[in-house]
């Protein structure tokens, strides 16, 4: 691969996942300061991403598959999300930014399919090649978060009290343009199915479905979406419950995260084969609860440290549960329905999984509002350390043992 081809690749997903980290993670602080949204509406707005997640292999299945260069479908779709950026960095309630945030996680999501597809046409060797041009799109994450705290100070007590977070959706525009007009330049991805007849099972994975016959792979398909409703805690209320609490710099220290992510993923592989697939999703599992348990007992104060652990932790907790089920996935589809498998796993998890978790924990927020603005925040932290627990359970009892074989290549 051409040095300039690397750097295009490379500053794709770093502006990628910029823009998902520039006002993701905030939203919810947002939305509960300056918009005086309910724990419900954060649910509706956190679960735009699921519908988005939902609609986004028909975009992908029946448009990109089919008709249209990836890169010129990548830049239409940010040139759109940057108009809607725009809008919902001037809406004024939360009536007229909910339409908004699900057009823009409609026209996102899909994004995420297409940078991997410009990139991997890319790549001679893509298991070698990719996490080296993946790898960006964390550190933009991260550039994101840190940027928010450290040099603007938007998510500061001072900066949400004068509504400073609305401008994480200005820079968002902004990049949204910078990456649609930049997508224009990239690579050429032709349509790979131009001609080929697409039904709705193949675009849902609905093939994969038979899979499910074997206990071990329901068991974990089951465990897959319910442990997506602690996930869904923590993307929705995290960054909320840090500032409500007044930890400084929250959405910087919050980038700890995808730090965390990077190390853990390297050291997956050896945890795999060390120990096996069963005690490396449990480990996730157990990681789950106890990050919810040191929100619950930290705070800004003495116990900041807790909070920072619990935040760590999230290399462990997505790394060993989400990444170790790809690989399980993959090796129990066979040739035939790995792209179905691996995409019904991604419908049920990002799509109905994060969707119940969502609404489930804007339920819990609401019910432990103490006054405006205060919430009772280890009640609310409890119930999925609780949730986390009783899923570990019911995996260990009735997942069996079996060796998972992990290519690293």
């Amino acid at each position: 691969m051409k040095s300039y081809v690397k750097f295009q690749l490379s500053f794709m997903m770093f502006l990628e996942f910029f823009i998902w980290g520039g006002w993701f993670v905030t939203m919810g602080t947002y939305l509960g300061n300056t918009l005086n949204a309910s724990g419900g509406d954060l649910a509706l707005a956190y679960g735009t991403q699921s519908w988005g997640a939902i609609i986004a292999p028909f975009i992908i299945g029946l448009i990109a598959d089919r008709f249209f260069n990836a890169e010129r479908i990548l830049g239409v779709l940010h040139l759109i999300g940057a108009f809607l950026m725009y809008q919902l960095s001037v809406a004024t309630d939360f009536s007229v930014f909910f339409p908004y945030v699900l057009g823009y996680m409609i026209a996102y999501m899909p994004t995420l399919a297409l940078v991997n597809s410009v990139a991997f046409n890319q790549m001679t060797d893509p298991t070698k090649q990719f996490s080296l041009i993946r790898v960006w799109g964390t550190i933009g994450w991260i550039v994101a978060g840190l940027g928010i705290s450290y040099v603007f100070a938007w998510d500061s007590e001072a900066g949400i009290a004068d509504g400073m977070l609305r401008n994480t959706f200005l820079m968002t525009a902004v990049a949204s343009a910078v990456l649609g007009i930049f997508s224009f330049s990239l690579p050429k991805t032709p349509p790979k199915g131009k001609g080929d007849k697409v039904t709705v099972s193949d675009i849902l994975g609905l093939d994969a479905l038979k899979l499910l016959k074997n206990r071990n792979f329901l068991m974990f398909f089951v465990s897959s979406i319910l442990i997506c409703i602690p996930l869904a805690f923590y993307y929705q209320h995290a960054n909320q419950f840090l500032t409500e609490i007044n930890v400084e710099n929250a959405t910087g220290k919050m980038t700890i995260g995808q730090v965390s992510e990077v190390l853990f993923m390297l050291l997956l592989p050896w945890f795999f084969t060390k120990f096996g697939f069963k005690k490396t999703l449990m480990v996730g599992m157990i990681a789950w609860a106890l990050r919810y348990s040191l929100f619950a007992f930290g705070n800004a104060d003495e116990g900041a440290f807790m909070l920072i652990v619990g935040i760590a932790l999230h290399g462990i907790c997505y790394d060993f549960f989400f990444v170790s089920g790809q690989i399980y996935t993959d090796s129990k589809a066979g040739e035939k329905v790995k792209s179905a498998a691996q995409g019904l796993i991604t419908l049920a998890t990002y799509g109905l999984g994060m969707l119940i978790g969502f609404w489930i924990a804007g339920q819990i927020v609401d019910k432990n509002l103490i006054s405006e603005g205060v919430h009772s925040w280890k009640d609310i932290w409890i119930f999925p350390a609780i949730f986390a627990v009783v899923v570990l359970a019911l995996f260990a009892f009735l997942f069996k043992n079996e060796k998972v074989e992990y290519k690293d290549s």
